[in-house]
């Protein structure tokens, strides 16, 4: 029995350093590209965009960033939008919003839609920037009665700039994942306001001065091994421009797999 748990272990520790080496690699390459915006940006720049599901559907259940039900509640719900490559970065961007605004005066408002990313567009193409939105989110870039022409249309030139994420009145939340031991464990990071996204992340155990480092494992999810950890677990998170911030003993000793527990912290008040 102990055999086949260290088993289990090491390979929940290969997992992780296998998507650890992966981001490495991927920002090595990608590392320049000026589609990956770091936090919001008020310069417009072009795309397309393209919807599925119901034509006044909300988007898609779960998604490649594992928020799983939360895309069907507010404030997620029909503002969830999958992305290609260059703004997916392997689950890096997953959480960050964008305002997306399509070009066409005659059908098209000025209105622009924020969307969370919260999924990966399998055939969205890899050498350009492309958003694919929930039936209702794209509608919603239409002038009044025109939401059903501008489905009609498909593919449409978009522009798009990064814009920060807001909850009113929510807090920042873990959710810990499903198959979490107390020598693997792995954390959602739910409502975080302004980027959106998560740079890197850092556990501390009880009684320890000392900040672990997780590793992104994939979507909006992060492990750490660890043999045994021991809880309550304070969480420090940075967002991809770098701001931090740590929520103390957020995680209670007595954590349970599959719960979710709210800190008193965002990054807006």
């Amino acid at each position: 029995m102990q055999l086949h748990h260290r088993a289990s272990t090491a390979a929940k520790s290969l997992a992780c350093f296998s998507f650890a080496l992966k981001l490495v690699l991927l920002y090595a390459a990608e590392g320049q590209s000026q589609h990956q915006h770091r936090g919001p940006d008020l310069h417009w720049y072009s795309g397309t965009a393209t919807w599925y599901g119901d034509p006044e559907g909300d988007g898609s259940t779960g998604g490649a960033c594992g928020y799983g039900s939360m895309v069907d509640v507010k404030p997620f719900r029909a503002r969830v939008g999958a992305v290609g490559p260059l703004l997916f970065m392997n689950g890096e961007g997953c959480g960050a919003c964008y305002k997306v605004r399509c070009l066409d005066k005659s059908i098209c408002s000025r209105r622009a839609v924020t969307v969370i990313i919260t999924d990966e567009c399998p055939g969205c193409p890899s050498d350009q920037t492309h958003f694919d939105l929930s039936g209702a989110a794209f509608g919603r870039m239409a002038i009044a009665g025109e939401n059903g022409p501008l489905r009609d249309r498909g593919q449409i030139p978009v522009i798009y700039r990064r814009t920060p994420c807001k909850y009113p009145g929510r807090k920042i939340a873990f959710h810990v994942n499903e198959g979490s031991t107390p020598f693997w464990l792995s954390l959602l990071v739910e409502f975080e306001d302004a980027e959106g996204d998560i740079g890197s992340m850092h556990i501390r155990e009880a009684g320890s001065t000392e900040w672990l480092q997780m590793n992104h494992l994939w979507g909006a999810n992060w492990c750490i091994i660890g043999g045994p950890l021991r809880g309550p677990f304070s969480v420090k998170l940075s967002s991809s421009s770098g701001r931090s911030l740590s929520a103390r003993d957020v995680i209670p000793g007595n954590w349970v797999s599959k719960a979710t527990y709210t800190s008193r912290l965002n990054f807006y008040p």
